[in-house]
């Protein structure tokens, strides 16, 4: 398994980091079968787990605890923080009354006294940015997290977290999360440059584009989930603007003579600023097929026939999980209010 270093932290990293959304209710309900999954990704020299507090309500992290016993010392283990955990206004979010509650939650069902990696898994609108990072290098001084990141952040959001932390003496944000595929390049353009600019390491998820880049979703075939839990998916499964690209990539890959997911996963961890792709098997014989295409590397000649389908720094769909602002979002923030729309 290929290393690399996350970021300026120092850490080193396998390329490939094995995600556990699908350990647990949400997915595989094998306690069992999920610790052995983690085994067998250890072993095959993934040194990366991450989880969240949110993935499963709290299920997940309690197998990722159950499955580092005794191999601790070598995970470089991350776990996010925002997601809503239960009823009522302040279990969820970036506040500093709800991160120091929650960190305490996923120590407890990780069966850890440190995180390697706390990461803020979705913006936050309604917090200063401020207060997060004050809550968050407060952990780190009490030894409870060793460095800190965030998932989805735009770039304008990256840029004043890195602003924020040098002007108040912060601990900086030093990894991001962000989806990244072949049929979702939009990071190109604005996300990763400003990850190099601060020396940010980058963890992306979905190289698989939520299953569509196994080749088991194909154009004009009745399409399901393999995960009938995910009820987000199958919008994503029938958009005709995805599944015509997949046609042509599995064109490329068949000619290259690679599976779909290799060609997939080795193109996510070739762009030079993502330091690592996350791997998200929901059985064993997924992760072996996912282990087995580790190694491969892509020459310039089989990147520049994906750049023909979809080109850098393209999302080829907005159906693609995204984060949206409010301004985009609410409606009332982007067009005047009625009386207004009259007078003008």
């Amino acid at each position: 398994m290929r290393m690399r270093k996350l970021g300026q932290t120092g850490i080193e990293v396998s390329a490939y980091c094995l995600g556990t959304m699908v350990f647990g209710k949400m997915g595989n309900p094998d306690h069992g079968d999920c610790v052995d999954m983690i085994h067998r990704a250890l072993d095959a020299g993934i040194n990366v787990v991450d989880t969240a507090d949110v993935y499963g309500y709290s299920e997940t992290e309690e197998i990722v605890g159950k499955a580092l016993k005794g191999r601790r010392d070598e995970v470089v283990l991350a776990t996010k923080f925002n997601g809503p955990m239960g009823d009522g206004p302040n279990r969820s979010g970036s506040s500093r009354r709800w991160i120091i509650q929650a960190v305490e939650g996923s120590l407890k069902r990780l069966q850890t006294d440190y995180i390697d990696l706390y990461q803020i898994h979705h913006p936050d609108p309604h917090t200063d940015i401020e207060e997060t990072l004050s809550a968050l290098t407060d952990l780190v001084h009490a030894g409870k997290v060793r460095a800190i990141g965030s998932s989805n952040l735009p770039a304008s959001e990256i840029v004043e977290a890195q602003w924020v932390s040098q002007q108040r003496g912060l601990h900086r944000l030093r990894a991001e999360q962000p989806t990244y595929s072949m049929l979702n390049r939009g990071i190109e353009r604005e996300v990763l440059p400003t990850c190099r600019r601060y020396g940010l390491g980058v963890l992306v998820w979905s190289p698989l584009a939520m299953g569509l880049l196994t080749g088991r979703y194909r154009k004009n075939t009745p399409q399901q989930p393999d995960n009938p839990r995910m009820r987000w998916v199958p919008k994503h499964l029938t958009d005709e603007r995805k599944l015509d690209a997949v046609e042509q990539l599995l064109t490329i890959a068949e000619e290259a003579g690679h599976p779909l997911t290799h060609l997939a996963m080795a193109f996510a961890i070739s762009h030079p600023d993502v330091t690592a792709a996350i791997i998200g098997p929901r059985t064993m014989d997924q992760l072996n097929d996912l282990l087995a295409g580790s190694t491969l590397s892509l020459g310039d000649d089989i990147l520049d026939k994906i750049d023909t389908v979809v080109p850098p720094g393209t999302d080829i769909s907005p159906l693609d999980v995204s984060y949206n602002p409010l301004s985009v979002a609410l409606t009332d923030l982007r067009r005047r209010p009625p009386h207004e729309r009259a007078a003008a």
